[in-house]
């Protein structure tokens, strides 16, 4: 069998870091049943068959082997997808000139020296990061001893001097061009001279030139070249999966009133088990806002809708902010702001009329959807709520390295890693269809940002997916205070959890819609 497949245990166990109790009581509990099923599944209908004892069976025997005999043909149908998706990243690179310029943004954020303690004054003068000139830092300096740490993490947290310009324009090259880097004589002239000046900045940032040569014990993080990752999953628990989220989606639909209030919400979901996972949040969101209907876009790649015909094919920033904004237009919950030539309309509402945009609420890898729209239709949002937010800093690499890379070493990593971050569907998206560029959303990108009654933040300080304590500096830094709703002790996902002062707080914002 593949290695997607057969190594996806020995991956889980691997031991440099010290395991928990915690990990131990999850893997025998959790993981090793639903891992498992496959294998006993294929020796029972093989010791049927071979033994001729099918035949001997009562009912319910022969009930149980055709359950198996299921999981094994459903076996070799998700050995397909993963060798399908197995090979390189199905996208090229994205536009050059959009590439460089999300790059020196990446580059510039942290240069700005600007206090943490933000103000929330709407309207006032702030200096930002996309102002500032790349110069060539001290070696000492504070912003280049920052930027030389985060750095490491594109290369497994490596020491800063294990690092060798080779594997650096390896991750150039994976960061511009989607491609893997052989040599730098060997590329084009035109590449050779955008990788030359990328360098040259990084450099520059880092506050000491990078030593030539190369280091293979300093690999980076190539998120779309690397080999996926990818477990077993019984038809079982895909079955279980589908079912649970068609009936749920009946569910809500009983739940749902066509109301016309003020600003309808919208609410992407983030990676796992689609409405299963947020069943009881939208219920109570419901519940306690019952003026305004709910949309839940469902994306099938982070919930596991294995049997949809798109579960492999997810849409991109551009394919998914416009479907999203022709919906809102059908609904009528939003104007249309630009004429058939492009120029902008008034978007102010008339006279007796109410006014429009969505109240926008994107939980974890929602957030990159929550992006897509406001760079291509800011207009149509009239307020923000990020929870667990994963599209701030994610240049820094912590995403990626926590969700994919990382060692598990307790019971929550095992948890996120095995029953979400290696599952078929998600590795698919982050290890193939990732695009860091149009998933970084920069401060300046967001309208009202430090209008705390537009824009609200929620982020938990023992966060596992991102480094939490980062975004806020970045957010804080930037003039946000009011509008940041920090837990020190919060998880990720927390925040949606009821009755917890998150949630509590997240429904009484969306209830001050005007």
């Amino acid at each position: 069998m593949d290695s997607e497949f057969t190594k996806d245990i020995a991956e889980l166990l691997h031991l440099p870091r010290q395991k928990t109790l915690s990990f131990y009581i999850v893997f025998l509990t959790a993981v090793l049943p639903v891992w498992s099923v496959v294998p006993i599944s294929w020796a029972f209908v093989a010791y049927s068959l071979l033994s001729a004892s099918l035949w001997t069976y009562a009912w319910y025997g022969r009930a149980l082997f055709a359950w198996a005999l299921c999981e094994v043909f459903f076996s070799v149908y998700l050995y397909s997808l993963a060798r399908l998706i197995s090979g390189s990243s199905p996208h090229g690179p994205a536009s050059l000139i959009e590439l460089q310029s999300a790059f020196k943004r990446s580059l510039q954020a942290g240069l700005a020296f600007l206090p943490e303690d933000g103000s929330d004054e709407e309207g006032g003068v702030r200096p930002g990061s996309p102002t500032e000139d790349i110069i060539a830092l001290d070696f000492d300096d504070p912003r280049a001893v920052d930027f030389r740490n985060y750095m490491r993490t594109w290369y497994g947290k490596v020491p800063w001097s294990s690092i060798r310009k080779h594997e650096v324009y390896a991750w150039l090259s994976w960061s511009i061009y989607n491609a893997p880097f052989p040599s730098l004589e060997s590329l084009p002239e035109d590449e050779q001279e955008i990788l030359r000046s990328a360098m040259s900045m990084l450099e520059k940032r880092a506050g000491i030139a990078i030593p030539d040569g190369s280091n293979p014990d300093s690999s980076p993080l190539l998120l779309t070249l690397d080999p996926i990752n990818v477990a077993w999953r019984p038809f079982v628990w895909y079955a279980f999966i589908a079912v649970g989220n068609s009936v749920l989606r009946q569910y809500l639909k009983v739940k749902w009133r066509a109301s016309i209030g003020p600003h309808p919400i919208v609410f992407v979901h983030g990676l796992g088990l689609g409405l299963i996972q947020y069943n009881i949040f939208l219920t109570q969101l419901m519940e306690a806002i019952p003026d305004r209907p709910v949309l839940v876009p469902l994306h099938p790649h982070a919930s596991q809708e294995i049997f949809h015909p798109r579960f492999l094919n997810p849409m991109n920033r551009h394919e998914s902010a416009d479907c999203l904004a022709g919906l809102l237009r059908e609904l009528d919950w939003v104007e249309q702001h630009r004429a058939d030539n492009g120029e902008k309309l008034d978007d102010e509402p008339k006279d007796g009329q109410r006014p429009t945009g969505v109240t926008m609420v994107s939980h974890s890898n929602g957030s990159f959807t929550h992006a897509w729209l406001l760079k291509a239709h800011p207009e149509m949002i009239y307020r923000s709520c990020f929870v667990d937010p994963v599209t701030f800093c994610s240049w820094e690499g912590d995403l990626c390295y926590n969700f994919i890379y990382r060692r598990c070493a307790t019971g929550l990593e095992l948890l996120m890693k095995y029953f979400v971050g290696m599952e078929l569907g998600v590795a698919n998206f982050l290890q193939r269809h990732f695009d860091w560029s149009a998933n970084s959303l920069w401060f300046q990108d967001i309208p009202n940002a430090c209008d705390p009654s537009k824009t609200k933040f929620f982020l938990g300080g023992k966060d596992d997916v991102v480094d939490a304590e980062r975004v806020k500096r970045y957010l804080t830094s930037h003039g946000i205070r009011k509008g940041l709703w920090f837990d020190p002790h919060g998880r990720h996902g927390e925040a949606l959890l009821s009755g917890g002062k998150g949630h509590k707080e997240i429904l009484r914002w969306l209830r001050e819609a005007s």
